[in-house]
């Protein structure tokens, strides 16, 4: 314990404490200019971990400070004085080492490229538009990879703002996450990540630049938080567009393409929501027209017939007008419209995505992203895997020596990682299965107590057995998926840990592909099986099929499965969107209030910056991860079963224009400054939304091939009908079958039949009992299933050869983007050349022997050929 102090007090004498002179709400030190890049933070207890964790934290800032003597530590203690804080600040010659090191670019000469024609509709959007100041914050400048040779070359007015907040963070990022500060079994320990888990450290972050309720009194703060949050993060400002060159500039690139891909998805929702309300609207209206419910709610058709049992033995015999509500409501989504917005959709998310990968092209340009290339990315090894490969070998690109991982050990790891994401999607398959035997138990629960019991008379129209079958199976399973959820994500982040990919980005999607494959099992599980296997199984009385021998397989309601489907994807999809909003905006909230409320015995002066940032949240280097991930899955919502519910997109544009505030204002008050980080697309989000966009086309012509009741209808329009003033006159009594209820079985038979039916009705086209080929299918069975077969057929071809159409006519990057690009890389050329061209010149005058006659030539060769260019 006494040698415990004795490294406490030496640690606070190097760290200079003085909390006399600090301001407390600056991001300055005391002097004013030097900016506090990073903040560590370490609770100081005195006990027998502490003093190990203590050797480490001295061996790690040790390191730091031999490496890069000019970088500043400055320490702090919190009022309370159980939490210091180190704060750090990077120097110039620190910063401009890195900046060559990550190929960081920065301005050489302001843009003259005109910028693009006014559109003669923006008088009109003028409303939705935001200050110009807010939406541009900085000019725009060709810019060249940062070279400590050619300082002279670049824009540098002021050292001290030279590079912006967010590239001073990523730089000290960069350092605290390659620091070695010892060795633990042979192999080195290194990095700030390896300190924050193990509990040396209790955070590291940057900074917020002020308070986001209101601007800091130091001039020189840019107060950008405040502007977002004013801006931006408000809800009363949803109508706004999103001011994403600010929110690139304090977050950096890689939250600024996720809040444009949000915003883009968000916008062309817009239309599919409108298309899909006219095609609800036009079920809406037409309901008093369809024959279909017409002839179930009449007492003397649906009245009249007598349908078999839904189970065996407790169930009674039923009339078919019971159902009468539910067919009408089945008709809001099972109509003419629902192929034609299947087959929009189709073309729609065609246009989604290759609209955006102009927008992505656009923003490329915009933000300095044309030759950051992924190879930059995947040249930087992760600092987990430098520590845990001892191993090296050469790289045939940088021709060094580096760490790999033996491919034995890959193997193993890679078994281990595929039995268990195996082994927990059998999880997913095996508790949608304990969903199904649940419908099966309680559904002739439900027919008998609905039967039976007096007091559910009035709502016995509308609350099915199926319906309530349905959404109490509904409920269950998105408790199960929620469940399933928070366990399988740990799990899939300690296998992906496992397996330690060798770069951030194979990290990042490997972890995607694990996640993605598990949501959507978890997910749309229950879907596809209401859509595609619900009903389709059944048998008929006297021979019904059974699961495990036991459970008799469920039917669908007799004006079809659709509205089940249906009431299961508005569960399951707004009960997502709901939770996730608790998830994103009240946890965090409460979280932060629950922190912070020994700080408000404190007066506001004695608050510091660090202190308030350090009582906010983390957001994780997964924190986008998941924001992608919570709408890709809903992305998959409105398209994979969009034919079943129209109003879908409508949900998920309300839904999203939420979902944009409350993630910039979680982000903007309720989280740390997250560390800023490149990337210049939403990487392998892409090609899943391409893969899902394929699908779904498969989907939605299944589904109105065999979920909905829409084949069946036009077989009958054109080839069964006999009413020609009414065509589909009589369509329900062709639908359903005939039974004799002598030849059911003890094991099917109802117990009591107090109104000694003699034949009963079932949803199948089978013969009747009198034929000679009794209860074998029809021919309009077989002609029904060619018609659905042939359907699928048609509605994927011709919705595939649109979509590869409409893809091919609409190229990736816009055409002035093209000639934007190639002019400003001639002009940086150029630049740059004439810039060797007078080093050369002066080398010359001097007398340089090294710059010869040769070397000039050759430079003004270059300059002609990037003119040809």
């Amino acid at each position: 314990r006494q040698s415990g102090r004795r490294y406490n007090l030496f640690l606070k004498r190097r760290l200079r404490i003085d909390k006399r002179h600090q301001s407390k709400d600056s991001i300055f030190f005391r002097d004013g200019v030097r900016r506090i890049d990073f903040v560590l933070s370490y609770v100081d207890d005195l006990n027998k971990e502490w003093e190990k964790k203590l050797v480490s934290f001295c061996l790690f800032e040790f390191s730091l400070m031999s490496d890069l003597s000019d970088l500043t530590f400055l320490g702090q203690e919190s009022e309370d004085g159980k939490i210091c804080f180190v704060k750090i600040h990077a120097p110039w010659e620190v910063l401009i080492t890195y900046a060559e090191v990550l190929n960081i670019k920065v301005p050489i000469k302001e843009n003259d490229i005109p910028s693009m024609v006014e559109n003669p509709l923006d008088c009109m959007l003028a409303p939705l538009r935001l200050p110009e100041k807010v939406m541009h914050p900085e000019p725009d400048y060709f810019t060249a990879p940062f070279s400590k040779e050619k300082q002279e070359l670049y824009l540098i007015n002021d050292e001290s703002t030279f590079f912006s907040p967010s590239t001073r963070n990523r730089i000290v990022n960069y350092i605290l996450t390659r620091c070695p500060y010892g060795t633990e079994e042979g192999k080195k320990k290194f990095g700030i990540k390896r300190l924050l888990n193990n509990g040396t450290y209790s955070a590291a972050y940057p900074l917020h630049d002020c308070q986001y309720w209101k601007k800091a009194n130091d001039p020189n703060c840019d107060n950008e938080r405040y502007t977002l949050y004013m801006e931006w993060a408000r809800f009363l400002r949803f109508y706004k567009e999103q001011p994403l060159d600010l929110i690139r500039k304090y977050y950096g690139e890689k939250i600024g393409i996720y809040f444009a891909w949000l915003g883009f998805y968000t916008e062309m929702l817009f239309l599919a929501a409108v298309v899909g309300l006219i095609c609800f609207l036009y079920g809406l209206f037409t309901m008093d027209e369809n024959m279909s419910s017409k002839e179930i709610c009449d007492p003397a058709i649906g009245g009249e017939t007598i349908m078999c049992p839904l189970c065996d033995r407790e169930c009674e015999y039923w009339r078919l007008n019971t159902t009468c509500a539910s067919s009408e409501y089945s008709h809001l989504f099972d109509n003419v419209a629902t192929l034609f917005f299947a087959i929009f959709m189709g073309i729609w998310v065609t246009l989604f995505l290759e609209f955006w990968k102009r927008r992505q092209a656009r923003l490329k340009y915009e933000w300095d992203l044309v030759d950051f290339e992924e190879e930059q990315q995947q040249l930087q090894l992760r600092p987990e895997y430098e520590a845990k490969c001892t191993q090296k070998k050469k790289n045939p690109v940088t021709q060094e020596m580096e760490p790999y991982l033996p491919i034995t050990s890959q193997a193993v790891r890679f078994c281990v990682s595929g039995t268990t994401v195996l082994f927990w999607v059998s999880l997913i398959i095996a508790s949608m299965i304990a969903v199904i035997v649940y419908r099966l138990a309680v559904y002739a629960a439900f027919a008998s107590l609905m039967e039976n019991t007096q007091t559910l008379q009035p709502i016995s129209g509308l609350l099915t057995p199926q319906l309530a079958t349905s959404v109490t199976a509904s409920c269950l399973n998105f408790v199960i998926i929620m469940i399933l959820n928070f366990l399988y994500e740990r799990i899939a982040i300690w296998i992906t840990d496992m397996e330690i990919p060798r770069t951030h980005m194979e990290y990042e999607n490997r972890l995607t592909m694990k996640m993605f494959l598990f949501q959507f099992v978890n997910y749309y599980s229950s879907c596809f099986y209401v859509a595609f296997f619900k009903g389709k199984f059944v048998g008929y009385p006297g021979a019904y099929t059974y699961m495990f021998n036991r459970w008799r397989n469920e039917e669908c309601d007799p004006a079809g499965c659709l509205i089940e489907l249906t009431t299961q994807l508005t569960i399951v999809m707004a009960g997502k969107q709901i939770w996730g909003n608790i998830q994103e905006a009240i946890v965090p909230w409460i979280c932060n209030w629950w922190g912070r409320r020994k700080a408000r015995s404190n007066p506001e002066n004695l608050y510091s910056r660090w202190e308030q940032d350090h009582d906010l949240q983390t957001f994780g280097a997964l924190g986008l991860f998941y924001e992608y991930l919570e709408m890709v899955i809903q992305f998959g919502f409105i398209t994979l079963f969009v034919a079943s519910f129209p109003l879908a997109p409508l949900l998920a544009l309300m839904n999203n224009i939420l979902e944009i505030r409350v993630d910039s204002w979680k982000l903007t008050t309720q989280y740390r400054r997250p560390v800023a980080a490149k990337a210049h697309s939403i990487g392998v989000w892409q090609e899943i939304l391409n893969g899902m966009a394929i699908l779904s086309v498969v989907t939605n012509a299944f589904i109105v091939a065999f979920t909905s009741d829409m084949i069946p209808r036009l077989v009958y329009y054109y080839a069964y009908s006999e009413n020609e003033d009414s065509p589909m006159s009589g369509y329900i009594n062709n639908s359903l079958s005939v039974f004799q209820i002598s030849d059911f079985p003890d094991r099917n038979k109802p117990k009591l039949n107090p109104e000694n039916f003699v034949i009963c009705r079932y949803r199948d086209y089978r013969y009747p009992p009198d034929h000679e080929r009794r209860y074998l299918h029809t021919m309009q069975f077989w002609h029904i299933l060619a018609a659905k077969l042939a359907f699928i057929i048609i509605m994927e071809h011709v919705v595939f050869i649109v979509k590869f159409f409409v893809a091919w006519m609409i190229p990736d990057v816009p055409a002035d983007v093209k000639a934007k690009i190639k002019r400003e890389k001639y002009l940086t050329q150029k630049i740059l050349h004439e810039y060797e061209l007078e080093k050369l010149k002066e080398r010359l005058c001097q007398g340089d022997k090294r710059a010869t006659q040769k070397e000039f030539i050759a430079t003004e060769g270059r300059m002609e050929l990037s003119r040809a260019m």
